[in-house]
C-alpha cells in the first residue's frame, strides 16, 4: 500500500529530475556554442584528410560487424534457427536505429519485429534482446572500470562534482565496476542451469564460455568506438578519449536521449576542453557522428526496406 501511494511522488520526482538534466544540458551546450569560433569548426572538418576518413570508416564497419556477434551468441543464448545471414542483418539494422532512435524503438522494437517475422516466438525476442543489452554493458564494465581504477582517465581539476568527477573519485568507480564485472562472471559459473522467476518472465545466466565472450565482444566494441573518435583527436590521448567516450555513453543511457544528442558534446567540451580546442572537439564529433550514426542508419534503412519487400509473410508468434 505505501509503495503504491508513493509511486505517483517517484514517477513526479523523476519527470523533474529529467527536465532539470534537460535544461542544465540545453544552458551548457547554448553557453558552449556561443563561444565556439563555427568557422573554425568548418575548417578542421575540411582539414579532414582522406586517410583519416577511410581509417574511421574501416573501423566502423569493424564495429557494426562484431557487433552482429551480439545476435549471434544471443541465438545460442535463446535457442532460435535463424539463419546466420539474416541474424546479422538484423542485429546491423538494429544496432543503427537504437543508436539513432532509442534502444527502446530501435534495439528492441526492430528485433521483435524483424524476428517475429522469421517465425522466432516473442518470449525468445525478448530473450535476444535482454542478451544484447546485457552483452553491450558487461563488456562495458571490466574496460571502464579498468580505465577508471589505473587512473588513465583524469577530469580537469574544476570538475570535481560530488568527488566522483575528480580522479580519486573515478578509481573508486572503477574499483566497483571491475567487483561488478566479477561478481556477474561468479553467478555465471555458479547458478549455470539454474532458472529465476521475476514478475511472471523467467531467465536464466550464461554459461561462463558465453559470458566471457560477452565481454570480449562488447569490450572490444566500445574500444573499437573510442578508436573512431581518436581518429579524428589525434592529440588528445587513446586512453582519455575512450574513457570521455565512456563516460558520455552511461549518462546518455540515464538521461535516455536518443544519440545522445547534446549529451556527448557537453561531455567531452567539460572533460577534453582545457586540453583540446573545442572548434577541434566539435568536429571530430560530427565527424564520428556522421560516420557511426547517420552512414550506418543510411546502409540500415534500406536493408530494411529490402528485407521487409522481399521478406517472408508475418506470422504469429507464440506468447512464450
Amino acid at each position: 500500500m505505501t509503495a503504491h501511494l508513493h509511486r505517483p511522488w517517484v514517477r513526479r520526482a523523476r519527470r523533474i529530475g529529467f527536465a532539470l538534466f534537460l535544461v542544465a544540458v540545453t544552458f551548457l551546450l547554448v553557453r558552449a556554442a556561443q563561444k565556439i569560433a563555427w568557422h573554425e569548426v568548418w575548417a578542421a572538418l575540411r582539414a579532414m584528410d582522406a586517410a583519416t576518413l577511410a581509417k574511421a570508416i574501416a573501423l566502423t564497419a569493424a564495429s557494426f560487424t562484431l557487433y552482429t556477434g551480439f545476435d549471434l551468441a544471443a541465438r545460442h543464448y535463446a535457442e532460435h534457427h535463424v539463419p546466420t545471414p539474416r541474424v546479422m542483418a538484423i542485429s546491423f539494422i538494429a544496432y543503427a536505429f537504437s543508436l539513432n532512435i532509442g534502444a527502446v524503438v530501435g534495439g528492441a522494437g526492430f528485433r521483435f519485429r524483424m524476428y517475429g517475422r522469421e517465425g522466432v516466438p516473442i518470449g525468445r525476442i525478448a530473450r535476444v534482446v535482454v542478451f544484447c543489452v546485457a552483452t553491450n554493458w558487461v563488456g562495458y564494465l571490466p574496460l571502464a572500470g579498468t580505465l577508471f581504477a589505473s587512473g588513465a582517465v583524469v577530469p580537469p581539476p574544476d570538475l570535481a562534482l560530488g568527488g566522483f568527477a575528480t580522479g580519486a573519485g573515478l578509481r573508486v568507480v572503477g574499483v566497483v565496476m571491475l567487483a561488478a564485472a566479477l561478481a556477474y562472471l561468479i553467478a555465471c559459473r555458479v547458478t549455470h542451469g539454474r532458472v529465476f522467476h521475476l514478475r511472471g518472465q523467467h531467465f536464466r545466466f550464461p554459461t561462463l564460455r558465453l559470458a566471457l565472450l560477452q565481454i570480449a565482444m562488447a569490450a572490444t566494441n566500445w574500444t573499437l568506438m573510442g578508436a573512431i573518435v581518436a581518429c579524428f583527436l589525434p592529440r588528445t590521448g587513446d586512453a582519455m578519449v575512450l574513457g570521455t567516450l565512456l563516460i558520455a555513453a552511461i549518462i546518455t543511457a540515464l538521461a535516455h536521449i536518443p544519440a545522445g544528442l547534446g549529451v556527448v558534446e557537453t561531455v567531452f567540451i567539460a572533460m577534453l576542453g582545457p586540453t583540446t580546442p573545442a572548434p577541434q572537439l566539435i568536429a571530430a564529433l560530427l565527424a564520428f557522428r556522421a560516420c557511426y550514426f547517420l552512414a550506418p542508419l543510411l546502409v540500415a534503412s534500406l536493408t530494411f526496406v529490402l528485407l521487409e519487400l522481399r521478406g517472408r509473410p508475418a506470422r504469429a508468434a507464440p506468447l512464450r
